[in-house]
């Protein structure tokens, strides 16, 4: 099956160096303006089927996956004991070989984490409690809340410390608080798994029953007092400055004193994004049995290290948190879970590899180009704007003006070389990088911030914008087909890249990014006439959204994905804008407009190379979780939610009124 995978990738690539976009992929006997996600991706979808070790499979995860066996060579040539490996590569290599050798990881068995569960086995006392916390804190581990560095919302150019909830196994607080059938079923499925895990650790059944009761019980009580995912959306409700004076007298359970001098910062102000979970985590320690808390701190710890543990750990952790939660059959070859985890713990040791052997500076050059023309794109689009007022036009083009551009890797690379890696030490390995990882972020707090710095690294597949610093950041990863064609079809490079960076713009004056300026500071910059024209246009995308079905019984969650659905549909109005603006350039040069292809005229070519990036197929497991964690949608409606809502795409496939693809609403806010 996985070469049959391999040979469609391949062909399908190969096409697209001419056109761009895939003719094979194509269901012709659907209609486009009845479900352009089934024409566009009928066929890929007929031919693809997610393997056996993926929730999901698409053309995001093939890339991925091109990416994976990129690495793979990559870290395969560096693990290799030699001459001549850089002190980069004998880091990347080493760690790979630690992950990569089975016997080692069985014959060491839980050693590596033992002196840690000793320790919380003896510990006692409100000091222990918040230095043990910081401890596992350093190590990676986020039991309770998350302690880091966040940009000064309301003065960018200060970098303060930042405390929010964390603390939760299951994906969502929402997985604990549901009381449906469904529901039950994976929280009673939950304690079997935790009871599975602490009998690994050779507690007896009874022993293990009761501590599985009591992590469910206590981390039940932290969901009761976290935020939803919408509420954490909203960056005013994010911003709360809070002294430790103030910590110390609503969130009195907790030794905060201990905790900071442990983690070696001196502060006493910070923004607590999530006051009342502060709160009430102070009130869940303050009600549970020292031994409670003792069980709830092994378990994170055993959790958080599974997949470094000998095979029995790394089995029943996949039962339960791939199986179960998103209805994967079968764990990922061992090379490809080192790869991920090598990239997740060094990933700028490894990306600078990647980038030297993938990335060239065309595709840099191209990409920049493409983001001016977008750009210019947003600028004819807001002073276009019947909705909104002079005023507010003004301030959303100093922003836009503003906005800066990363392309492919960082300028200055991470330096790690205060890291130890030793050959063997997976579990070592993570807690040395994970503390290394923590106190660079600590000693952020206090300086100003480093806006030139990449939240993702080179390899992903994948975008970003960041309101804070007002720029958008394109990883190498996703700089190639079926997003990026070198010298293919422009028409399909608009619609695929193009519209990839039409929405991490678009993403600066969403309903969360157009809360900060052009500096980053958040700041209402709107006038209120126009935040109320604003919000009427983006209500119409939640209640249009929030109808579609995720599964049978789940539907998407239209508060929650508003932001994502909103840069979909202006992301690909303004890309399109772009290639109206390129065709209109070749014809005044000369009438060298560009050709059809296949039939396909070039606005055709734009639309179904947009669809054929979101071709996928999920599993049921996998749509229902996202329906309730992730900000984005389903590919289907990423596809359909956009083009139903766009007379340029109806034009180009002739679509009536009264067909699916011609929404009776037409939402729009760019």
């Amino acid at each position: 099956m996985r070469f049959v995978l391999s040979a469609a990738v391949f062909c399908s690539v190969a096409f697209a160096q001419t056109a761009g976009i895939d003719l094979g992929a194509i269901d012709r006997a659907s209609s486009p303006c009845n479900d352009f996600y089934q024409y566009a991706c009928g066929i890929w979808m007929k031919n693809n089927p997610i393997p056996g070790d993926q929730s999901r499979w698409g053309r995001f995860d093939e890339l991925a996956m091109r990416n994976r066996e990129t690495l793979k060579s990559i870290l395969e040539g560096a693990a290799v004991e030699k001459p001549g490996r850089t002190s980069n590569q004998k880091m990347i290599g080493d760690q790979y070989a630690s992950c990569m050798d089975e016997a080692a990881i069985e014959k060491k068995g839980l050693a590596g984490l033992q002196p840690t569960l000793n320790r919380i086995s003896k510990g006692s006392g409100k000091a222990w409690l918040a230095e043990e916390v910081a401890r596992l804190h350093a190590a990676g581990v986020n039991v309770l809340f998350r302690l880091g560095p966040t940009q000064d919302a309301k003065d960018s150019n200060k970098t303060i410390a930042n405390l929010s909830q964390a603390g939760l196994t299951l994906p969502d607080r929402d997985y604990y608080l549901k009381t449906d059938a469904k529901s039950e079923e994976l929280k009673a499925k939950y304690v079997a798994h935790v009871q599975k895990m602490f009998g690994l650790l050779g507690h007896d059944a009874a022993r293990a029953a009761a501590e599985a009761k009591a992590v469910m019980e206590m981390e039940t009580a932290l969901a009761k007092v976290s935020a939803d995912r919408v509420t954490l959306r909203d960056p005013q409700k994010r911003y709360n400055t809070v002294t430790l004076v103030q910590l110390g007298q609503t969130a009195s359970g907790f030794a905060w004193d201990a905790y900071l001098k442990s983690v070696k910062l001196g502060m006493d102000s910070f923004n607590s994004a999530t006051p009342g979970f502060l709160t009430g985590m102070s009130s869940v320690l303050a009600a549970a049995s020292a031994a409670d808390v003792k069980t709830y701190l092994t378990w994170h710890v055993v959790k958080d290290a599974a997949g470094m543990l000998p095979k029995a750990f790394v089995a029943e952790d996949f039962q339960f948190s791939d199986a179960t939660l998103s209805g994967v059959k079968e764990l990922a070859p061992r090379w490809r879970r080192c790869v991920v985890m090598v990239d997740r713990q060094l990933g700028e040791a490894l990306g600078k590899e990647y980038v030297e052997r993938t990335f060239g500076e065309e595709g840099k050059q191209r990409t920049l180009k493409m983001v001016a023309e977008i750009e210019a794109s947003m600028e004819k689009d807001v002073q276009s704007l019947e909705w909104m007022s002079e005023t507010t036009k003004k301030q959303a083009l100093e922003k836009l003006h503003k906005v800066a551009n990363k392309i492919g890797y960082p300028e200055k690379w991470r330096d790690y070389s205060s890291v130890k890696i030793v050959r063997g030490d997976l579990v070592g390995n993570d807690e040395r990088v994970s503390a290394f990882a923590f106190r660079r972020q600590l000693d952020k707090i206090g300086h100003p911030p480093d806006k030139a710095e990449w939240s993702m690294t080179p390899p992903t597949v994948n975008a970003y914008y960041s309101p804070a610093a007002n720029n958008i950041n394109f990883p190498a990863g996703i700089l190639q087909p079926p997003f990026f064609f070198k010298g293919g079809d422009e028409a399909a490079n608009y619609g695929a890249i193009g519209a990839v960076v039409g929405h991490e713009l678009t993403h600066g004056f969403d309903d969360s990014g157009r809360q900060y300026d052009g500096d980053g500071n958040l700041r209402d910059w709107w006038t209120e006439e126009d935040g109320k024209k604003f919000k009427e246009r983006a209500d119409c995308i939640v209640q249009e959204y929030g109808a579609f079905k995720a599964t049978a019984d789940t539907n998407l969650n239209g508060k929650l994905t508003l932001g994502e659905n909103g840069a979909d549909n202006g992301g690909v109005r303004l890309a399109f804008m772009a290639l109206m603006d390129a065709i209109a350039k070749l014809d005044a040069a000369g009438g060298k407009s560009m050709p059809a292809v296949a039939d396909y005229t070039p606005q055709q070519r734009f639309f179904l190379a947009y669809g054929q990036v979101w071709c996928q197929n999920i599993s049921e497991e996998a749509a229902r979780l996202r329906a309730v964690t992730d900000p984005h949608s389903l590919g289907r409606y990423r596809v359909n939610g956009v083009v139903q809502n766009m007379p340029e795409f109806q034009k180009a496939f002739g679509c009536q009124v009264g067909q699916p693809m011609v929404s009776e609403k037409g939402c729009r806010i760019w």
